[in-house]
């Protein structure tokens, strides 16, 4: 898991108007909380924190935070969600979850289908219904991503969360059932644009 340093505010004053002033600023309001502290209301760079998601893109990161607040403080943690303004799309608001090295936590982690299915060189058409698996660990055991083999799939196949191999001292906190991939004919493929087309009308 990659590590990254990322300078936070300390957040004295809250509220809908102080979070415009910061955005004004050009500085994200955002919040740390855990199990074992009370929750921190901070601030920080947006073209920071922009220039680390880029540089980073897809990876699972874990921030040291450096609070400035007369004196200076560190908190490891991980970026729990986010809000994004709706026309812009640009983040508005973090949630930071704090972590200690010997406490287990639930973190989302990207998958990365490696291998070109069997089921492909017929025809048919890879079908990708779940993109990050949900695990439990300690810190320290993090992955960047988690690997899926999909090279023996075929046609009509279909590979569930409890097929995939997680490494040591991970524990799969997702429905075991899940359908992760799949492989279709293309009739299939068209019919499901369709009713995705019906639904989003």
């Amino acid at each position: 898991m990659r590590q990254v340093v990322l300078t936070s505010f300390r957040r004295e004053k809250t509220g809908k108007e102080i979070a415009k002033k910061l955005r004004k600023k050009g500085l994200i309001p955002a919040i740390i909380y855990g199990p074992h502290i009370n929750p921190i209301p901070i601030s920080v760079k947006f073209s920071e924190l922009e220039s680390i998601l880029n540089k980073h893109k897809g990876e699972t990161l874990l921030f040291n935070l450096e609070i400035i607040n007369g004196e200076s403080f560190k908190i490891q943690a991980i970026l729990k969600e986010y809000q994004t303004d709706p026309i812009t799309d640009k983040i508005i608001h973090i949630d930071f979850l704090a972590i200690h090295e010997k406490n287990l936590i639930t973190i989302d982690v990207p998958l990365e289908f490696i291998g070109k299915p069997i089921g492909i060189t017929k025809g048919g058409v890879l079908e990708i219904l779940l993109h990050e698996l949900s695990i439990e660990c300690l810190p320290s055991n993090i992955p960047d991503k988690i690997q899926v083999d999909i090279t023996n799939l075929d046609i009509g196949d279909v590979l569930h969360v409890k097929d995939i191999k997680v490494p040591e001292g991970i524990r799969i906190a997702e429905d075991l059932e899940k359908t992760v991939v799949t492989i279709v004919t293309e009739a299939v493929e068209e019919l499901i644009e369709e009713e995705t087309e019906k639904t989003t009308e």
